[in-house]
């Protein structure tokens, strides 16, 4: 059965002023989430906005390895995030630092995201603590929550082809 976005809507909260958690269920085996989410070739399908171009998925899954994600809009601007993992424990943890390459000299956000499966659906939790309280309210004044439910949205539809 494939599930439709509100079956399992995807959910932003703000425990303190610096620190952003996003809990998502999805309906597929916590292994294949994580495949998911550390393989090129997964990530390029579904990561972002339907309406731009993923142009940028590199991927060195190993502490200490470098990460990079980006989009290009129709006019050709582009929009990349990029980081260090810290600590991988397939299938269920991944820590990295993110930062958005436009925005050079803010400090790195650090994300811990967690899988947690329960009945062959996954729980995905990214926890977020972000360098200041401003930097973390401007990026949610920016949109980042309808952009975080898309690619979401996005990705449990891939995850409905990869079964």
């Amino acid at each position: 059965m494939t599930a439709k976005a509100s079956d399992n809507p995807t959910t932003l909260t703000t425990p303190t002023d610096r620190e952003l958690v996003i809990t998502r269920v999805f309906d597929a085996p916590r292994s294949l989430v994580f495949e998911a989410w550390t393989k090129p070739e997964h990530v390029r399908k579904w990561y972002g906005l339907r309406a731009l171009t993923t142009t940028v998925c590199d991927i060195d899954l190993r502490p200490g390895g470098a990460w990079r994600w980006g989009q290009q809009d129709a006019e050709g601007q582009e929009i990349v995030f990029s980081g260090v993992y810290k600590e991988i424990v397939p299938p269920e943890r991944i820590v990295y630092t993110e930062m958005f390459e436009q925005m050079p000299d803010v400090e790195p956000v650090l994300t811990t995201l967690t899988f947690e499966e329960k009945d062959g659906r996954t729980t995905l939790t990214s926890t977020s603590l972000w360098p200041t309280a401003e930097a973390l309210a401007g990026a949610t004044a920016m949109g980042m929550e309808a952009g975080v439910v898309e690619t979401y949205d996005r990705l449990q539809e891939h995850l409905d082809t990869m079964g």
